[in-house]
């Protein structure tokens, strides 16, 4: 006989756990199911007794060409003799006989997805002789038409409809609705139906020797390992392939019998973390009967009316069970002749809403600790939280009605619901002339759409992806979106649009989903949750707050920062920089000083100021006519963020920007032309937007560079910045205006625009008669600045990586190009690990990053460095932002408790 021990009797849990050196390591080895049967057992827990067959064997199994590895059916015999010493039952002797089933236990809890087979050991011997021990004809026939149906279909792969059309031809001539309806004669009768089935697919008979059952249902379990849904749903969970399963053999209990029952339930309410038993049970049924909904089943608290010390031997059995593991309990059990058996416990699945209530009470019960309670709750679940989220029950309806007519890239996660309409102006003065409910529906949107974007309630784009303009601009506003949903065609002279057979026109209702990429017709009720209402989520995140604020990185060179992370958001506007200090936020990591240039009754200012061209003149009024508005908005934002810093970078996208689509403004032209019309302004202006023409204007004449060609601009924003901040100081309140100068690849750069920039700074305060503390920085996002840090650092007062602009120099992609044409392929085919404009590339520009950092405290030892892209609000980014000691990462307001709850996991996963 093999050395090697291949199967575990459940009591011998304590062998596993040395032999793999840990409870992780037998969790391995027994798979997850197996490893809880044994601690149940070794903790005094009512279990049926049984073995399992370890994943080590399946693996073994599978790579030696689907044979058993040497000893393993000998351990087996050995494990079979134990389990009949225990029960004093005997497997395939009809006088005392010993039933057991066969299920599948991996690792991870993967419901569903590979086999069972229940009640071998039967045969028609035993069948005889139990109806005359039991005096039950009925409860036999019925398992034993299950296990020929389920050893039919799982061990002999033959299809279920050869097994339940039989039955349903049968119910139908005896004029029955239900199963429960059968007799024992049917069963009997539908069981040798069954047989002949295997006879008809097979050519051979169902094997009536138990051992024969027995090794073909343990290869069976192991064969699904590699069966197409197991496959698709590890992919789906991104489980490894090559975990294996492991086999739990146990004896049957049966709840099929008078006072017995079976039933599925938690420890805690799985939809609200309620400490309280939720569950169902069935009197007189098998544990498939609660899943499979053929009867009512009543709730488990009526237990206690039909099976009172059963029902309290459940409830002492939950206390302990969620004592021992620390951990809401999902199980599963079966009364038979008024005595319980457990036969399954795992951590529960539950809601978002249900791991943060749950994890903050057993952390004041003294289950777990704080740190404990707020590793249980993932970055993910808080987002769900905080969006408004369509009834489930309510679109699961629209689906089956094929209602959902599109889908998409989920963009910016929550549900919407409202009318579409096509263009920003149309979206925005239906939405606040009118007070409809809008949804944007666009090929893509671009920086003159924004206006039409904040006033709809959703937005949804045929073209784009996850970090295009749209998305972007949705998560940074909370504003549901789907984008890339390929199937929408956009007819704007019909004002309507078609996907398939569907057509939606303008005015019509669409409801977006945003968290899962769907689009629906009509309106989905939804429920809008409030962060200031969920207390137990507040809770929790000032302990993440609390964990966060106590520890930095270790062994990092003196005068790094000793704190993890702090979170700041990006926020353009004062109601933003309000909700976004309500949620948290110790700073305002990015101020973009353009999205305001775009407010309707600017642009047209920006323009006349874009197209003075040389005549400085004309460009310093419009400047002037600018500088209120600038100085307005940042007075409150300086106002609602008193106390705590204000990163404000200075104008960064090209100038063409700013000015009307030069496609459609020739199409014009042209059209006028035919028609032999004079527009003579439309030709000048035609002629300005083609003089700002650029090959590559994202490389181009923008950031620091605009600022060295026309100084003026910048000259007015930091003069509205310092004058709106001694306005606030003035008022009493605490002001830290930190101005970033984006773009920057030389010093020389910045020698040339910052030093007149920090002489305006000084001339507004001495002339207001206040001082407070500032700071000028810049951004980095060219790979040549982070280079030479240690240069730029001499100057620059603090860095903040724009990550996105970085990610696209440091990989030479075109994100919207590259997005469209091949980065889901590229992640699809594993050529990139995950999208980089998602997820910041730890090996590129990661290591780029890190670079600069340390080269730029080389130079500044209290350099404040942070981070403003789009990666600000990604778990595992903000996990990488930790590692190399940055002092914030700043996001959208809508992600900074997200972000919160990140940085304190990133504190607790690297803590010494």
């Amino acid at each position: 006989m093999s050395e090697t021990k291949w199967v575990y009797l459940f009591k011998e849990v304590g062998q596993a756990e040395e032999y793999a050196g840990s409870w992780a390591g037998a969790r391995s080895l027994l798979g997850g199911k197996g490893a809880n049967l044994g601690e149940m057992t070794r903790i005094g827990v009512p279990v049926p007794p049984g073995f399992t067959v370890s994943t080590e064997a399946c693996n073994a199994y599978l790579a030696a060409g689907e044979q058993f590895p040497d000893g393993l059916w000998e351990q087996e015999l050995v494990c079979m003799k134990a389990t009949e010493q225990e029960t004093g039952k005997k497997f395939g002797d009809p006088e005392n006989p010993l039933l057991v089933s066969c299920r599948s236990g991996a690792v991870f809890s993967m419901p569903g997805m590979m086999d069972t087979v229940l009640n071998i050991g039967l045969n028609d011997e035993v069948a005889k002789r139990m109806v005359e021990l039991t005096n039950d004809a009925r409860f036999v026939y019925d398992a034993y038409r299950r296990l020929v149906h389920m050893f039919g279909s799982v061990v002999l792969n033959i299809d279920d409809e050869a097994f339940e059309e039989p039955l349903d031809e049968y119910k139908t001539k005896k004029g029955y609705k239900l199963d429960t309806e059968m007799n024992a004669e049917d069963w009997q009768a539908l069981t040798e139906t069954y047989k002949a089935a295997i006879k008809k697919h097979k050519g051979f008979d169902f094997p009536q020797d138990p051992y024969e059952q027995l090794k073909l249902a343990t290869e069976a379990v192991f064969k699904s390992w590699n069966g197409k849904r197991a496959i698709d749903y590890r992919n789906a969970a991104h489980i490894a392939h090559d975990l294996g399963t492991g086999v739990n053999i146990q004896t049957m209990v049966f709840g099929n019998m008078d006072n017995s029952g079976t039933g599925v339930a938690f420890t805690r309410n799985p939809s609200t973390g309620e400490r309280k038993n939720w569950g169902e049970y069935l009197m007189n049924a098998q544990g498939e009967d609660v899943v499979a909904g053929i009867r009512n089943a009543a709730e488990i608290s009526q237990m206690v009316n039909e099976l009172p010390q059963a029902y309290a031997d459940f409830i002492d059995v939950c206390d302990k069970l969620e004592a021992h593991y620390r951990e809401m309990q999902d199980v599963e059990f079966t009364v038979e002749n008024g005595k319980l058996w457990m036969l399954q416990t795992r951590d529960g699945k539950r809601t978002a809403k249900a791991a943060v209530t749950i994890a903050v009470d057993m952390a004041k019960e003294g289950l777990i600790s704080k740190e404990e309670a707020v590793k249980r709750v993932q970055p993910e679940q808080v987002d769900t939280l905080l969006h408004p989220q369509f009834i489930d029950e309510v679109k699961q309806a629209a689906e089956a009605e094929g209602k959902m007519f599109a889908t998409g890239v989920n963009a910016s996660p929550g549900a919407s619901v409202g009318r579409a309409y096509f263009d920003a102006d149309t979206a925005e003065r239906k939405a606040k002339e009118e007070g409809q409910d809008v949804i944007m529906v666009r090929p893509f949107t671009k920086p003159d759409d924004v206006h039409g974007m904040l006033a709809a309630k959703g937005i949804l784009t045929s073209e784009g992806g996850a970090t295009s303009h749209a998305a972007v601009v949705a998560r940074q506003f909370g504003i549901p979106c789907v984008v890339g949903a390929s199937a929408v065609r956009i007819d704007m002279e019909k004002r309507q649009f078609a996907a398939g057979d569907v057509v939606v026109k303008e005015g019509d209702w669409i409801s977006v989903d945003g968290t899962t990429g769907e689009v629906f017709l009509g309106q989905i009720e939804t429920v809008a949750p409030s962060l200031e209402e969920q207390t137990d989520l507040l809770e929790l995140l000032g302990w993440a707050d609390e964990i966060s604020a106590t520890e930095g990185v270790r062994d990092l060179p003196e005068g790094w920062p000793t704190r993890g992370l702090q979170v700041w958001a990006n926020a353009d506007y004062p109601e933003d920089a309000r909700r976004a200090r309500s949620y948290g936020a110790q700073g305002i990591g990015l101020c973009r000083t353009e999205h305001m240039f775009f407010e309707p009754e600017r642009l047209p200012i920006v323009q006349d100021m874009i197209l003075a061209g040389d005549d400085v003149r004309t460009r310093q009024a419009a400047l002037d006519k600018l500088l209120p508005y600038q100085r307005e908005d940042f007075d409150g934002l300086f106002e609602a963020m008193t106390g705590l810093p204000v990163i404000i970078r200075l104008i960064d996208p090209p100038l063409h920007e700013f000015m009307p689509d030069e496609h459609e403004l020739l199409e014009a032209v042209i059209e006028a032309r035919i028609k032999g019309e004079s527009v003579p302004e439309k030709e000048a202006l035609l002629a300005d937007i083609q003089s700002l023409h650029e090959s590559n204007p994202m490389m181009g004449l923008r950031g620091v560079r605009l600022s060295v060609m026309m100084p003026e601009i910048v000259s007015m924003q930091v003069r509205a910045i310092f004058e709106a901040a001694a306005d606030v100081k003035l008022r009493g309140f605490e002001p830290h205006p930190e101005v970033m100068i984006p773009l920057t690849g030389h010093v020389n750069e910045l020698h040339f625009i910052q030093p007149k920039l920090e002489e305006i700074a000084a001339d507004v305060m001495k002339a207001k008669g206040v001082e407070f503390t500032y700071k000028f920085g810049t951004m980095i996002e060219i790979p040549r600045a982070g280079l030479t840090a240690d240069q730029i650092a001499k100057t620059a007062e603090f860095f903040s990586f724009g990550t996105n602009d970085l990610t696209q120099f440091t990989f030479g992609y075109s994100r919207d190009d590259a997005e469209r044409n091949f980065l889901v392929k590229y992640v699809e085919d594993g050529i990139l690990e995950v999208n980089p404009f998602q997820t910041i590339d730890r090996d590129g520009v990661g290591q780029l990053m890190h670079v600069t950092v340390k080269k730029g405290r080389k130079t500044r030892i209290d350099l404040e460095c942070g981070i403003c892209g789009e990666h600000g609000g990604d778990p595992n980014s903000i996990e990488w932002c930790h590692l190399i000691g940055l002092n914030y990462v700043s996001c959208s307001p809508f992600r900074v408790p997200i972000a919160r709850l990140a940085a304190a996991h990133a504190v607790l996963t690297h803590r010494a």
